[in-house]
């Protein structure tokens, strides 16, 4: 039961944390500019960075949130039930990572600087805040599920018997054993 709460508990807190992904997501990330045409809005300019680096500004967001979350969570569950912290951050970081997408697409607080190649900026609008690269929204429960594992290796190494050859003892006994000087 305790295991349940836990990964429930760390799945809610990640999603909360993804709907204020999603709100900083949109005030950071530039929109692409369209144009109206008759045919519907067009991308004004195709050779445009700004969808690039929406999905940088996602993949940074959302990384540094997973890294906080994977050390967060590591040290939180340090004492009992780190497998449900792990099942949470993995499941939790994608539900965080698809909800920021869903606020920062529907919320617009970027400022709107609009210009194309070749066009005038009052026929240009800005388009909505998307991915092109869906792969970014594994960033954040790779990197809080890859962080976890890597402060619980160094853990378990640094408390390892295994780091300490032949149990701390020296194999050849004390050094009074040994005549060292030669004769």
């Amino acid at each position: 039961m305790r295991h349940a709460r836990d990964f429930a508990v760390t799945v809610l807190v990640l999603g909360l944390l993804g709907a204020v992904a999603g709100v900083l997501w949109s005030m950071l990330a530039p929109r692409p500019p369209y144009v109206m045409t008759g045919q519907g809005p067009f991308l004004a300019d195709p050779s445009t960075q700004a969808l690039i680096a929406a999905d940088g500004w996602f993949a940074v967001i959302t990384g540094a949130l997973g890294l906080a979350c994977g050390a967060v969570g590591y040290s939180l569950s340090r004492s009992a039930r780190p497998l449900a912290v792990v099942l949470g951050l993995a499941g939790g970081g994608l539900l965080g990572a698809y909800l920021a997408l869903l606020v920062g697409a529907a919320v617009n607080l970027a400022p709107a600087t609009i210009t194309a190649s070749g066009r005038t900026s009052s026929s240009l609008f800005p388009g909505p805040l998307g991915l092109t690269a869906h792969g970014v929204m594994l960033a954040w429960p790779l990197l809080a599920v890859g962080l976890f594992f890597a402060l619980e290796g160094i853990a378990g190494y640094r408390d390892s018997p295994l780091r300490r050859p032949f149990g701390g003892q020296d194999p050849y006994g004390p050094l009074s054993d040994y005549d060292i000087s030669g004769r």
